[in-house]
This record gives structure tokens, C-alpha cells and sequence, in this order.
């Protein structure tokens, strides 16, 4: 758990992305949002979802890097805000202050 956490915390990713998605955790509702996102029936405990998550977000992050075309600004978003949600909800999280913004 804490691995993940220290994963969050090494993250870089350009201002725009975190600001929105720290705008959009207002709205995160977990029911509806995660069982999108991870495309699944059964929602998984939040130890779980951060790591699936993580997993998606890197593939977002390696496909606009090499800015593919299949790239989805918005579902990078949606899965950040996801990710930044599962995180609070972890047992013993101790967060950092913020992603950092590269």
C-alpha cells in the first residue's frame, strides 16, 4: 500500500492534467465513476482499484507522450481524479501534499 503511495508521489504530469482533475474530485462518485473506469461489476476495495488504476494511467501517460492518436485527454483526467479518490480512502494513507506538476 504504501508502494502506491510513493508511486503517487513520484509522479510528473503537466499542470493542466492535475488541475483538472483536482477540480473534478468534487464530482467523483465511486459507484458510479470506478465501476466505469475499471469496467467491472463488482467494485474492488480501494487497495485494488488504486492499482488497476495506476496500471491504465501509465498506459495513458506512455500514449500521450508519443502522442498517438488514440490518446483521450478526458480519460486520463477521469482516471487521475479516480486514482487521487482511491488513494484518500486507503487505511493508512499518508498522502503527499500534491502529485508533483512537471
Amino acid at each position: 500500500m504504501t508502494d502506491q503511495i510513493d508511486q503517487m508521489a513520484r509522479l510528473r504530469r503537466p499542470k493542466l492534467l492535475i488541475r483538472a482533475a483536482r477540480f473534478g474530485q468534487r464530482d467523483y462518485d465511486r459507484s458510479r465513476d470506478l465501476r466505469r473506469l475499471l469496467a467491472a461489476r463488482d467494485l474492488p476495495g480501494p487497495e485494488d482499484a488504486l492499482r488497476s488504476l495506476m496500471t491504465e494511467e501509465a498506459g495513458l501517460e506512455a500514449a500521450r507522450q508519443a502522442g498517438l492518436a488514440g490518446y483521450s485527454f478526458l480519460r486520463h483526467i477521469e482516471v487521475l481524479i479516480a486514482m487521487m479518490a482511491e488513494a484518500r480512502m486507503l487505511p493508512q494513507a499518508r498522502l503527499p501534499a500534491q502529485i508533483r506538476i512537471a
